[in-house]
């Protein structure tokens, strides 16, 4: 079984790191003069070279050549991703006062040392604090907001940054170079912006690629990852700009057909908004749909959840709100009496604010209020006079948005849209009557005296009435 292109490839010694100079740097001078800190932490994202500069590191210390295969006995590799119970640190409490068997130091190398639990933190924190003068930690982690500052304080830190994706090019020019991979430099481009500043995630579909007898090509490469081409995600940008709700939804349908995967295509298209916006470009709502498309890659349904996404962004730039079937927003209005007693046709104030405008409204208070907005889209709002009335089918709806707060916030979008001053009015759609003949006075629920279940259920629903049974 031959040896993957990522591991035949790792560094195996400081002036083979790519990328993270000034780490190598310190660390190479720090060794030439004997300045050896107990404990080190290599924090950064993922397949930037901290596992094999800790390796490298290891063997360093101790004068033993790194050969990348068999590991020295006095230099140990733990996964604190398997290996993140307390007893497994008290294991390594119990041997770290053992000399090494033959090099200078005993060198413990703790990889995704964020997964310890809480207590495997405490018992390696002891150790920190007064270790053997023969011992060196070695910490690595992705997740680094996740360690106690307590832990953090007693290494040295060293930041791993995401290579640039020049340096990454060049490397994997190199590499398939020397393994004699026909590719085309769009596609190297392409495989090196695709890591996302990791060299390994790069380095492992180059390797992929390379099975192939033709050339490797861009498109080869977007086949693979499942891409979408940088001009359909221009085109979908001018859609939802544009109010093109057909003509997003039918790109997207394409890009599907095309083996796009909703989760690239979300990422893909939320870096090229962000480049429109860092030109110059301007975008109105390009915040609300940024933010939604965080979501798509763990949804359930990616592909259904980024249409609806798209759409959504797309209907407000139209000027009308997505009509999600479990979700309504009615816009239905009571006729008002114009000045010769005759029904007025468009429910309109006098200074000017519509439920033409609803929608804006709606989409306003999902950027400024989320969870007000998760109430405020199921009311049924209707205009009588200076008074926007809105009608709940639930309590806990009204309640929502009656706060203080969240009126003088509804009003003040209302007088920015329009112009207009509102008064709002929030209240319970009526309900019919259930048939007497059909239940017991006496089983009427009363939230303040009844069940614990009874009661969450009128806070939700209102007071309600039990059949007998």
């Amino acid at each position: 079984m031959g040896k993957a292109l990522y591991r035949h490839y790792r560094p195996k010694s400081f002036s083979e790191v790519i990328g993270q100079e000034p780490i190598t740097d310190t660390l190479t001078k720090a060794l030439k003069s004997g300045r050896i800190s107990h404990a080190y932490l290599l924090t950064g994202p993922k397949g930037v070279g901290k596992t094999s500069v800790a390796r490298i590191l290891a063997h360093e210390v101790n004068n033993l050549p790194y050969k990348g295969e068999a590991i020295h006995l006095d230099i140990i590799e733990i996964d604190a991703a398997s290996n993140r119970r307390i007893d497994e640190i008290r294991d390594i409490r119990e041997k770290v006062h053992i000399a090494p068997t033959s090099a200078k130091y005993k060198v413990y190398i703790i990889d995704e040392v964020h997964m310890l639990t809480k207590e495997a933190f405490n018992a390696l924190l002891k150790t920190l604090e007064e270790p053997p003068q023969h011992c060196i930690f070695i910490l690595a982690t992705t997740e680094v907001h996740k360690l106690p500052e307590t832990i953090i304080s007693r290494t040295q830190r060293f930041n791993f940054k995401p290579v640039e994706k020049d340096k990454a090019t060049d490397h994997l020019k190199s590499i398939a170079k020397k393994e004699k991979i026909d590719i085309e430099l769009p596609a190297i481009e392409l495989l090196a912006e695709h890591g996302d500043g990791s060299f390994r995630d790069s380095i492992s579909m180059l390797d992929q690629l390379s099975s192939s007898s033709q050339t490797v090509t861009e498109k080869n490469v977007r086949e693979l990852l499942g891409l979408p081409p940088d001009d359909g995600l221009r085109q979908l940008i001018k859609h939802v700009s544009s109010g093109d709700t057909k003509g997003a939804l039918t790109l997207l349908g394409e890009l599907r057909s095309d083996g796009a995967s909703a989760a690239l295509v979300a990422a893909r298209l939320s870096k090229k908004i962000r480049a429109d916006i860092l030109a110059g470009t301007y975008y109105s709502w390009a915040a609300g749909l940024l933010k939604d498309l965080l979501d798509v890659s763990s949804a359930k349904q990616p592909f259904e959840f980024l249409e609806i996404v798209i759409l959504d962004a797309a209907h407000q730039n139209a000027g009308t709100q997505l009509p999600l079937a479990n979700m309504p927003v009615q816009l239905e209005a009571e006729p008002i009496e114009a000045a010769d007693n005759q029904p007025i046709d468009a429910p309109r104030l006098n200074n000017g604010f519509s439920l033409d405008l609803w929608p804006g409204v709606i989409s306003q208070v999902k950027t400024r209020a989320a969870s007000l907005y998760t109430a405020l889209r199921l009311a049924k709002p209707r205009i009588a006079g200076t008074v926007l009335t809105l009608e709940f089918q639930f309590p806990l709806h009204k309640n929502k948005v009656n706060e203080s707060r969240h009126i003088r916030l509804i009003c003040d979008i209302i007088e920015e849209l329009s112009g207009a001053k509102v008064k709002v009015h929030c209240e319970l759609a009526k309900k019919p009557a259930s048939p007497t003949s059909k239940v017991s006075t006496a089983s009427k629920v009363q939230p303040a005296g009844g069940s614990g279940e009874l009661t969450a259920i009128s806070n939700i629903f209102g007071n309600a009435e039990l059949l007998e049974s």
